[in-house]
């Protein structure tokens, strides 16, 4: 359903299918679409920029989204994956915070769109799903190039269990509370103690600094 529905609205289709019985399947009712039989998993993202439509098991939804959204150097565009209820609205949610949402949220915009019942598969799970969004950010909240030293940054301060110790003092000017827990952070206010910190290089602070002047 989803292969059709992309190959209508004039897509060119790379479809990702490990079960040889349904790719061929696939391939006689889409025979416009590329069928491979890989695991995603296993897959080698296009060097391109690309887009992701996907009702994934639920049992990958964590991996999958790892190895979509991690890297922000990946060239993707977006993706409307089709999660567990519960797992997307956990993504989306800006309070109580977590590491994987902050951390993805610095580059993407992560929106929950629809809510979808279980009568609405074959066979009818027992939870309900929904459509799980990830839109690049045209301004990222901080420099991709800076991606691997946020994470190290972020990661730090929850297995902590307590905010750095330069956001307990910029408190007062981020308008953050000084005696917040990390999950009370969302990805804007992460983002900014981070660009205010030590551990964010010079120039990309400072450039930060100058912005909000203006």
């Amino acid at each position: 359903m989803l292969t059709a529905a992309v190959l209508r609205a004039g897509a060119r289709v790379v479809a990702l299918e490990p079960d040889r019985r349904l790719a061929a399947r696939l391939r006689r009712a889409c025979p416009a679409a590329e069928v491979i039989e890989v695991d995603v998993l296993g897959w080698t993202w296009p060097g391109e920029p690309f887009r992701v439509v996907a009702n994934i098991p639920f049992a990958l939804t964590t991996e999958l989204e790892r190895a979509l959204l991690s890297d922000p150097r990946l060239p993707l565009r977006s993706a409307d994956l089709v999660v567990q209820w519960e797992a997307a609205a956990k993504r989306a949610r800006l309070w109580p915070s977590t590491v994987l949402g902050v951390l993805w949220a610095a580059w993407y915009e992560l929106d929950v769109v629809r809510r979808i019942a279980p009568a609405a598969f074959a066979p009818r799970p027992s939870v309900a799903a929904a459509v799980l969004t990830a839109r690049r950010r045209l301004r990222p909240l901080v420099p991709v190039e800076h991606a691997s030293a946020y994470a190290a940054f972020v990661e730090r301060a929850f297995r902590a269990g307590r905010l750095p110790p330069c956001a307990r003092a910029l408190g007062p000017a981020l308008g953050l509370d000084p005696h917040a827990d990390p999950r009370d952070l969302d990805a804007r206010a992460w983002a900014a103690v981070w660009l205010e910190s030590s551990a964010a290089p010079r120039s990309v602070a400072g450039m930060h600094r100058r912005r909000r002047r203006r």
